[in-house]
């Protein structure tokens, strides 16, 4: 699976399907609520990188959120605590041009 396919499947499973379990290539990652917001919360591993996705708090000024106020799903994802990507209603949208490759990775140096 490519990391678009699994980001739109966490955000389908968690958010569209209401699902308390979050199956990845046949890995289960458990869905939690966050302690203030009760927001969705997944943490899940992908080709060796930790990710979150998190639900998107509609009580923030961005423009994620007003679409979460709207009735949009909306889940952002991160990757060492920096924002990777969100998917709003199954669209996926990178950050940056280094997260368009998929989770940072530590550079490999010539020997």
């Amino acid at each position: 699976m490519k990391l678009e396919e699994v980001l739109v499947s966490v955000w389908r499973q968690a958010l569209e399907q209401n699902a308390n379990l979050v199956e990845i290539d046949g890995r289960r990652f458990p869905v939690r609520r966050t302690a203030r917001q009760r927001l969705r919360q997944v943490d899940f591993d992908f080709e060796k990188e930790n990710l979150r996705g998190l639900e998107q708090n509609p009580n923030t000024r961005s423009r994620w959120a007003e679409l979460a106020r709207a009735g949009t799903k909306v889940m952002q994802f991160l990757s060492g605590g920096r924002y990777l990507a969100n998917v709003a209603d199954g669209k996926i949208t990178f950050y940056g041009k280094a997260a368009a490759a998929g989770p940072k990775k530590s550079p490999v140096r010539p020997s």
